[in-house]
C-alpha cells in the first residue's frame, strides 16, 4: 500500500522539544523555569491594547503589520520599510531558509546554538553544519574554517540560548569580514534587552552598512508576549522584499500586533525587568557557585548550571528539584547531559531553587 513520502531529509530532523511545564499538584506550588519566560508578564499597557481589539475578531488583519513596524521603527530608529515581522522570530528564521537555503546548500550554527537553526535547514533539504564551540561561545575561527562553497547562510544567537554567552561585536564585525560576500549571516538577539555589556550591539549597525547580514528580535521574552507568538526582523531591502514573496499575508494577529505597540513603547516595564534580572541572576551565580557547582558567565535572562558527572548528576538534580516544585530544562537535546537551564524566576523562586540544590548536594 502506497502513501505520501515526506521529502528527503525532514524525517532526519529531530522535533524541537521545548521546556516541560510543571505538572499541579494539590497543596504544593509549582515554578515553571524552564521556558525563559519573564516573571513579570507583559506590560499592563500590552494587556489593555490587547483586550481593545477582542471586540473585532472578525477582521483580518493589517497585512504588512504597519503599525507595529513603525513602533520598531520609532523605538530602534530604523526604516519600517526594512522590518518584517513574524509569527515569533521561529517563523521568520524559517522563512529566511526557505528564501535562501536549498537542497546541496550548506548552513553553519554553533555547537549548542537554538535547535530551531537545523530545523529551519534541514528542512528545506540543506546541510546543518556544526562549528565547534570554545568555552560553551561562538568560535568566529571555527565558523570562518567550516565555510565552503556550499555555504549560504550562518546563523549566530547572540546571546546564545541555552548557554547565556555572547559574541563582542568586534568579533561579529569580524566574522561579516571574513564571510564570502554572498552568504547571509542571521544575527538572533532575541536576548539582547538583557544584556549590559559595553562591547556588545545586537547588530543594527552591521545591517544598516552592509548587503547580506539581518538580524532578528522576538516579543517573547522581556515584553512578556511569548503566547502571542510574535517576533521581527530587519534587514537590507532586497532580503525584506524577498522574504515577503514567501511571507503569509495574514501571519500577525491584530491582537498580538497591538499588544506588541504597547509593549515596545513601555519602556519602563523593561527596564524594571532588565535590572531585576541582571541582580538576581549575579546572585545566582554566586551562590550556586558557593555550592560547588559551575555557572556559566550568562547575560541573558536565565543561567547554565552546570553538574558532576557521576553521584551529584544533572538527572538526579532535576528528579529531586521537580519533586520540590521548581522545574528546570533539561538538556540532552543540546549536548548538554551534564547541565540544567535555570530562568531566573521570581524571588521566591530563585531563593527556593538555591534553598533546594543546597539541601541536594548535601544529600546522601
Amino acid at each position: 500500500m502506497s502513501r505520501p513520502v515526506p521529502n528527503p531529509g525532514i524525517l532526519d530532523i529531530a522535533p524541537y522539544t521545548p521546556g516541560k511545564s510543571p505538572v499541579a499538584e494539590p497543596g504544593r506550588k509549582v515554578f515553571k523555569l524552564s521556558a525563559n519566560e519573564t516573571p513579570f508578564g507583559p506590560s499592563p499597557k500590552a494587556i489593555e491594547a490587547f483586550k481593545r481589539v477582542a471586540d473585532h475578531l472578525e477582521d483580518y488583519p493589517e497585512g504588512t503589520s504597519r503599525v507595529l513596524r513603525e513602533a520598531i521603527g520609532r523605538s530602534f530608529g530604523l526604516d519600517p520599510n526594512r522590518i518584517i515581522c513574524g509569527a515569533g522570530s521561529d517563523e521568520i528564521l524559517n522563512l529566511l531558509a526557505h528564501t535562501y537555503l536549498g537542497q546541496g546548500d550548506e548552513a553553519i550554527s554553533t555547537t549548542h546554538g537554538f535547535l530551531v537553526y537545523p530545523i529551519a535547514t534541514m528542512a528545506v533539504g540543506a546541510k546543518n553544519v556544526v562549528a565547534q564551540e570554545t568555552n560553551l561561545t561562538c568560535d568566529v575561527d571555527a565558523i570562518l574554517k567550516a565555510v565552503t562553497p556550499k555555504t549560504k547562510l550562518v546563523w549566530l544567537a547572540n546571546p546564545n540560548n541555552p548557554t547565556g554567552t555572547y559574541v563582542p561585536f568586534d568579533e561579529v564585525k569580524r566574522l561579516r569580514a571574513g564571510l564570502p560576500s554572498h552568504v547571509l549571516l542571521v544575527l538572533d538577539a532575541a536576548y539582547c534587552d538583557y544584556v549590559s555589556r559595553n562591547d556588545y550591539e545586537m547588530g543594527i549597525e552591521l545591517v544598516a552598512t552592509t548587503e547580506n547580514t539581518v538580524v532578528t528580535h522576538t516579543f517573547s521574552k522581556i515584553h512578556g508576549l511569548a503566547a502571542l507568538r510574535i517576533g521581527w526582523m530587519f534587514g537590507p531591502e532586497h532580503v525584506v522584499d524577498a522574504v515577503n514573496r514567501i511571507r503569509g499575508p495574514f501571519n500577525v494577529s491584530t491582537p498580538a500586533m497591538y499588544a506588541a505597540v504597547a509593549a515596545i513603547e513601555d519602556t519602563a516595564h523593561q527596564a524594571m525587568s532588565k535590572q531585576f534580572t541582571e541582580t538576581w541572576r549575579n546572585w545566582l551565580t554566586e551562590e550556586i557557585g558557593k555550592l560547588g557547582l559551575k555557572v556559566t558567565p550568562s547575560v541573558a535572562n536565565f543561567v547554565l548550571i552546570h553538574f558532576p558527572t557521576e553521584g551529584k548528576t544533572a538527572d538526579a538534580a532535576d528528579a529531586y528539584l521537580t519533586k520540590r516544585g521548581l522545574v528546570l530544562r533539561a538538556l540532552k537535546n543540546y549536548g548538554l547531559p551534564h547541565s540544567l537551564r535555570m530562568t531566573i524566576g521570581t524571588e521566591e523562586a530563585n531563593r527556593l531553587v538555591v534553598e533546594a540544590l543546597r539541601d541536594f548536594m548535601a544529600s546522601k
